[in-house]
């Protein structure tokens, strides 16, 4: 408990609220992460949250995986996973020496920049998004620099799945694998290059996972709830709740 303690009442609350979140976006409600990456930012500061936000990513994507398995779509996998770990790598290299307050303006500013693609996008609703290779490399690219940045691809792998019109499990299954995987691949680089997953930082996760827990729980009970129809609808308006 002594690691709790370092931490005033209302950051445990905070702290707790993003653990919490994290299992609800896992469990399909995609766009949450957003809040999670705000609150921990606000907590630990940006680069450092990063260190305690990825291991307890990496835990609830494999929970994701494990129960979203049979619906994964692999073309769409295996298309996003190249652009995003080369996004990862651009990531790594930029962020590593970037100053506290830089680093949270970059931070800021990719969540300016999906809000406006997703109010564009259902502006522009009877457009079709293109799907074409550009499209995806440039998306790819993006999320894994957001994604090492801030643990931001979120919102990006949703715009990519949108434009798809995949069905509703289709599209939680196929994102949790890609993010247990990117999110698995980007673990070195934190731990070494960064340095900024310790024990200290690990420790805190552990406190974090039965609340993690039970919101992946309360997240399944939450999604089965939601047509197919409503569910494309439900991740925009997340997602933009989110990012502002």
């Amino acid at each position: 408990m002594e690691i709790l303690n370092a931490y005033s009442v209302g950051n445990l609350f905070l702290i707790f609220i993003a653990a919490f979140i994290i299992g609800l976006s896992k469990a399909g409600l995609k766009g949450m992460e957003m809040l999670n990456v705000t609150i921990m930012a606000i907590v630990f500061g940006g680069k450092a949250s990063t260190g305690i936000v990825l291991p307890l990513l990496c835990v609830a994507d494999l929970a994701a995986v494990i129960y979203y398995n049979r619906h994964a779509q692999w073309k769409h996998f295996w298309k996003l996973i190249p652009w995003m770990a080369a996004g990862i790598l651009i990531g790594v290299y930029t962020g590593k020496d970037l100053d506290e307050t830089v680093f949270r303006k970059v931070m800021a500013l990719i969540i300016i920049v999906t809000v406006i693609i997703m109010v564009w996008m259902e502006i522009r609703k009877r457009v079709s998004v293109p799907t074409n290779l550009l499209f995806v490399s440039s998306t790819g690219l993006v999320a894994g620099f957001a994604t090492m940045l801030g643990n931001l691809a979120g919102a990006f792998s949703n715009i990519y799945f949108l434009a798809m019109r995949m069905p509703k499990n289709d599209f939680i299954g196929t994102a949790a694998w890609v993010f247990l995987v990117i999110n698995l691949f980007k673990l070195p680089f934190q731990v070494l290059y960064w340095k900024n997953i310790n024990a200290t930082s690990l420790l805190t996760d552990l406190y974090l996972l039965p609340t993690l827990a039970f919101g992946f729980w309360a997240g399944l009970k939450i999604v089965t709830r939601i047509k197919d129809d409503n569910y494309r609808k439900a991740v925009i308006v997340l997602t933009l709740i989110g990012s502002i």
